[in-house]
């Protein structure tokens, strides 16, 4: 009797809320079709694909795509500009979200507050395209608002998507304006479960605003800080193709061009599937270990983790 009990109190509590569970089956089913059944075709990476003979029928060459990889000099490169550009993006574009936050939390006019929120949200809805064609009309050497200021200042315009020395700068600086808004809604929802008491405490004894800000209110969103950037760095290598092809061209692609850019050229216009599978598992061997990496350190210094 002792041993079906528990599974008696399963099936009690799969009666009492099994309308949660059969919510639940289109998001599995989404991720077993989408995610997991995927992973089969990983190993493409280990074989010479042919499309027409499939995977039963490509001969097998083990780890030859991976020597390949790390063998061409454009790979080295182009995983450099990479590197670079994810961590450019953590290292300016991560506490953006943050900050807003901050300030708009600070707001107490809750109709100001409500349209600031909705002006730096709008940019997220558009796309990668829309973005693009705005900043490529911005940064015109011709039209462009900007030269415009720097010819007014008796400056030379400059040709900023033609230059190897801007597309960086530009890449982290347009998902900045796209995605900083959309990323504060997190950080404003944990704001909003901080203690009022806290802050009426801390006024009590002489602290200011400031004061408030660090001994208050950043402790009280760590964890979700942590949590944010755990998942932050899993992508660290994934910056996105949108993102990246809408910007990058010939003049440009020395110093923009990234893994996702060069797998769409090599693998999807070259056909070379294999070649560009090995760097896609790569890329999530890569992503797997920086949040196990990260996760351990986390869990040492704070005790937050993602698991």
């Amino acid at each position: 009797m002792k041993a079906r009990k528990p599974l008696g109190r399963q099936r009690s509590n799969f009666r009492k809320y099994k309308a949660l569970y059969f919510i639940t089956i289109p998001g599995i089913l989404y991720f077993i079709i989408f995610k997991y059944l995927p992973l089969m075709g990983s190993v493409m990476a280990f074989q010479n694909y042919n499309i027409f003979k499939g995977f039963t029928g490509s001969p097998w060459v083990g780890l030859d795509q991976f020597k390949r990889m790390f063998t061409y000099p454009e790979f080295l490169r182009i995983l450099e500009n990479t590197v670079l550009i994810g961590f450019y993006d953590i290292l300016f574009a991560f506490p953006v979200p943050i900050i807003l936050a901050l300030l708009l939390n600070e707001l107490r006019k809750v109709l100001y507050k409500r349209i600031l929120q909705t002006i730096v949200y709008l940019p997220h809805f558009l796309s990668w395209v829309i973005i693009g064609g705005i900043m490529i009309g911005i940064l015109s050497p011709t039209t462009g608002i900007v030269n415009q200021v720097l010819n007014a200042l008796g400056l030379k315009s400059i040709y900023f998507l033609g230059e190897d020395s801007y597309i960086r700068s530009i890449l982290v600086g347009t998902g900045i304006w796209k995605d900083s808004g959309w990323g504060t809604i997190v950080y404003l929802a944990a704001l909003a479960s901080v203690n009022p008491e806290l802050y009426e405490a801390a006024r009590m004894d002489g602290a200011n605003r400031w004061r408030q800000t660090l001994s208050i209110t950043i402790p009280a969103i760590l964890p979700t800080i942590t949590i944010m950037f755990l998942l932050h760095i899993g992508n660290f290598l994934d910056f996105g193709f949108e993102r990246v092809f809408v910007f990058v061209n010939s003049l440009n692609e020395h110093n923009g061009d990234i893994l996702d850019t060069y797998i769409y050229r090599v693998g999807l216009l070259d056909q070379q599937y294999s070649y560009t599978t090995a760097i896609g598992l790569f890329k999530s061997v890569v992503g797997l270990m920086l949040i196990m990496i990260g996760n351990t350190l986390s869990k040492k210094a704070s005790g937050e983790g993602l698991y």
